[in-house]
């Protein structure tokens, strides 16, 4: 039996990102076989980027790697919960903690989060 099922969404898995500690929801991003393989065998947390089409390793570039600590997966075995070790504090790439920093607060989004850095300053690409 395979532990993942990557014949839905064009190979794809959807992945959701919690602190290993407080279960804060920190991000969401996709995987396909290779970036789940890779995971697993190096237990730094690697996705696969739909807009990029490529691999990428959680904080390759900003140096806010994601340690893996416990994988879950879906009764339906096509998706993955990760509950991982945040190093750095940030584990969005607009510079606040998580991907979650905004609110919907009569009908607007309005900002719940800190930023804890300025994302011209950590990359090298365009981070909006």
């Amino acid at each position: 039996m395979k532990l993942l099922d990557f014949s839905k969404l064009n190979g794809l898995v959807p992945v959701i990102v919690q602190d290993y500690k407080t279960n804060e929801v920190l991000m969401q991003a996709f995987m396909n076989e290779s970036a789940f393989k890779i995971t697993l065998k190096t237990n730094k947390a690697t996705y696969f980027s739909r807009s990029r089409n490529k691999l990428w390793t959680k904080g390759e570039e900003s140096g806010n790697f994601q340690i893996v600590r416990a994988v879950f997966v879906d009764c339906d075995n096509d998706s993955v919960l990760l509950k991982v070790e945040q190093i750095g504090n940030s584990a969005c790439h607009t510079g606040y903690r998580g991907c979650y920093y905004r609110k919907l607060v009569s009908g607007k989004l309005k900002i719940a989060g800190k930023r804890i850095f300025k994302p011209e300053s950590v990359y090298k690409r365009n981070s909006n």
